[in-house]
């Protein structure tokens, strides 16, 4: 099986590198966030690439790979994550962000109550750093809510 850790593990380098060279090509438009649109994708493509390095460089013997239930675990957070890509525009940063963190943390641990709880802090914590911690332009609420 370590053979098969180091093709993924290629593949995942190769992947990041791939998705560097894409973030390089994105061009800063007449506005732009302080950071610049290319950091963000900068960002997850090097710890796309730790990763890969990760798995090279350190192989698992025998993995030991998940039952069905993570596996339909893991499609729901994927839909999950797609959908809050899609809303995140049109309905502003705090509801999706709040909705797709629920959800997600009510995956990890079912438990409703906490997960409401831990998607409203985070969404309200995630949108202040955001916001005024690095002085990004996020919109709350939906624009037609903002007049």
């Amino acid at each position: 099986m370590m053979k098969s850790d180091r093709i993924f593990g290629l593949v995942v380098v190769l992947s990041a590198l791939a998705y560097f060279a894409g973030a390089w090509q994105i061009q800063a438009g007449m506005m732009m966030d302080p950071l610049g649109p290319r950091a963000f994708p900068m960002l997850i493509a090097a710890a796309g690439l730790i990763c890969g390095i990760g798995i090279l460089l350190r192989p698992d013997a025998e993995p030991e790979w998940p039952g069905a239930r993570a596996w339909i675990g893991m499609a729901i957070a994927l839909a999950v994550l797609v959908a809050y890509a899609y809303t995140i525009v049109p309905m502003g940063f705090l509801i999706p962000t709040a909705v797709a963190s629920a959800a997600i943390a009510y995956l990890i641990e079912p438990k409703a109550t906490q997960s409401l709880l831990t998607g409203l802090g985070l969404s309200v914590v995630l949108f202040v750093i955001f916001k005024y911690g690095l002085g990004l332009g996020l919109q709350p609420f939906p624009r037609a809510l903002m007049g």
